[in-house]
């Protein structure tokens, strides 16, 4: 198996990326896979959700993408995870400023990668839930994506505006860019309205469309709030149990 760059993303906010990200990584550790995480996102959850003080950073991502340390100087371990992390905190938001009139821009995430793909099974990059410079940095590194998405009102209309946009990367910068799959997450099997858009979701993407699902009782402030993955402080709860067998499918998924 070659490495595996994926994006975590949607560009609605509220549906869980970050908690996937953190638990996804998590569980693919825990079947001991090299994984690192990346977080893109200046609000630093994922960094947080990870058991690190992302007020205490001395080098993270922000730092990688304006040149001013590599990869490998700035890494840091979950311990509870058992990945690797590229740490942000809300200095992040600057790098977008800082970024914007330099050359080639949005490679460079990609290009800081390249010297760590060898070290790793998995990337996870954790991104923003707007089409920023970040993003776009994310999306152009990665080789796959997957998408978290709730199955609510206008769930649709969101990831259309995301594929459209990574249509337009994979034609103009990226053509290894596509969906490797989506993942409903907050998922209340009892509610009429979450089973007729994950019906819609199927009818749309088919084989796109992860089997697992990640059970409402997974809060979204779950990881931050707890300083950890789920699989650290309860192995048997049914979001644990559903990200594992995430973590599986993807195994498979990317196998074939």
């Amino acid at each position: 198996m070659g490495i595996n760059i994926i994006a975590v993303a949607n560009q609605k906010g509220g549906v869980g990326k970050t908690t996937t990200v953190v638990n996804l990584a998590a569980s693919l550790a825990a079947q001991k896979k090299r994984v690192l995480v990346i977080d893109l996102d200046p609000q630093g959850n994922a960094t947080t959700g990870s058991g690190i003080d992302k007020s205490n950073i001395s080098s993270g991502i922000y730092q990688v993408l304006l040149g001013e340390a590599t990869i490998k100087e700035a890494l840091l371990h979950s311990k509870n995870g058992g990945y690797d992390i590229l740490a942000a905190n809300r200095t992040l938001a600057g790098a977008e400023v800082e970024l914007v009139q330099e050359l080639a821009r949005e490679m460079r995430l990609k290009n800081a990668v390249a010297a760590v793909t060898d070290d790793y099974d998995f990337i996870l990059i954790d991104c923003p839930p707007t089409l920023t410079l970040l993003t776009l940095n994310g999306l152009v590194a990665a080789n796959g994506v997957i998408v978290p998405m709730v199955c609510e009102y206008y769930a649709l209309e969101g990831i259309s505006d995301l594929v459209a946009t990574i249509r337009k990367i994979r034609q103009a910068i990226n053509p290894k860019l596509d969906i490797l799959g989506i993942v409903r997450t907050l998922y209340d099997s009892r509610s009429r309205l979450s089973q007729e858009v994950s019906e819609q979701l199927q009818a749309h993407f088919g084989k796109q469309l992860f089997e697992t699902t990640i059970p409402r009782n997974v809060r979204l402030a779950e990881a931050p709030s707890h300083g950890m993955p789920a699989l650290a402080y309860d192995a048997k709860a049914k979001g644990t149990v559903a990200y594992l067998a995430l973590a599986d499918e993807l195994l498979k998924r990317v196998a074939s």
